[in-house]
């Protein structure tokens, strides 16, 4: 679908404005939105405005490019990331801007399109929309605030996996972690692109016709900046509960390792004398005694205990469980989430 917005000189905004009549009328501006085009609409791209081919090529690829920022002259490209609510997948915004146009491209329906769209069109606000770099600073403020939700999401998420630490297993929760920081690196494939393009926006003295909104692209900017530092605080924090759950399976390796340990140990010696007697060589002094059976036995159980004993004084038998849990609080700590 191609949907035509204008606004006229007198400030009203005029909807479904023909193609072929809308650069003939004098518009102050106008924008035009491709809103999941069919093969037919793709074609307009080249056949009515002559955009550069290579900005239709990253328009036609949708093969998740990273954001960046074109110039071609007389117009700018721009490429976005918004996100999909279900997977955290990016989905392509493709923007054509110069000072009285506008062109979005982008095969699936948008939320934050949609709704300045709706804005506008309804004539909200249209003092703070007397150019096409308005409406593109308002478009991308709304695709930034789109993230927020979802990385408080992320820090839920993590804050579950720390109330279930005394009642899931480790596979368990490491599972959901990793599920966690696969989400997270998702959301950072798309915002560190887009900080580096805000800030060629910014910087950039080739867009003469966005100066006067510099300082409403920097509080974007800015928002950016806060989404990326909270995904690398959420960052190190899960990295950290990996490290510490990670020593805490191999602590509780070494612990098992030890009493089967121990126990091999206490067992060798009698193991030993169950060997010895059980030779079956006919000259054996003790074989003949009247009660070598019970003295033996009694030999092999006070070396078990004295071993047994040995081993408890030694420490090797005693498992703190109030070291483990307080271990557990230490590293579950919420210090890095501030």
């Amino acid at each position: 679908m191609i949907r035509t917005l204008a606004l006229q000189h007198d400030g009203h905004i005029v909807q479904n404005v023909p193609l072929r009549d809308i650069a003939k009328n004098g518009y102050h501006w106008y924008w035009i939105d491709f809103d999941e085009p069919t093969k037919r609409e793709e074609k307009e791209l080249t056949r009515f405005f002559r955009f550069h081919p290579l900005a239709v090529e990253d328009c036609l690829e949708n093969s998740h490019q990273r954001p960046k920022m074109d110039n071609y002259g007389h117009y700018i490209f721009l490429l976005v990331h918004a996100l999909n609510k279900g997977t955290f997948d990016p989905l392509e915004l493709d923007l054509f801007v110069n000072e009285r146009m506008l062109v979005t491209f982008h095969y699936n329906s948008l939320v934050s399109v949609n709704q300045v769209w709706n804005i506008i069109g309804a004539g909200g606000q249209t003092i703070r929309y007397d150019d096409p770099v308005s409406i593109v600073h308002m478009i991308i403020d709304t695709i930034v605030d789109e993230y927020f939700p979802f990385v408080y999401e992320i820090e839920d998420r993590l804050n579950q996996i720390e109330e279930k630490t005394d009642e899931n297993s480790s596979r368990s929760l490491m599972d959901e972690l990793f599920d966690v920081r696969h989400d997270m690196q998702k959301l950072r494939r798309s915002l560190m692109p887009m900080r580096d393009l805000l800030y060629r926006v910014l910087n950039s003295n080739r867009i003469s016709f966005a100066k006067e909104q510099q300082h409403y692209f920097q509080d974007v900017y800015d928002h950016v900046m806060k989404l990326v530092e909270m995904l690398e605080s959420y960052r190190e924090f899960s990295s950290d509960v990996r490290d510490n759950y990670i020593s805490i399976s191999s602590d509780k390796m070494n612990n098992i390792m030890m009493t089967l340990t121990v126990i091999t140990t206490i067992f060798m010696p009698l193991t030993f004398i169950a060997g010895l007697y059980g030779m079956n060589f006919i000259y054996m002094p003790e074989l003949r005694h009247p009660y070598a059976y019970f003295i033996v036995l009694a030999i092999m159980a006070a070396i078990a205990f004295t071993m047994f004993m040995v081993f408890k004084k030694i420490g090797w038998l005693t498992f703190s469980r109030s070291k483990k849990k307080k271990r557990r609080r230490i590293f579950l700590s919420k210090k890095f989430m501030k």
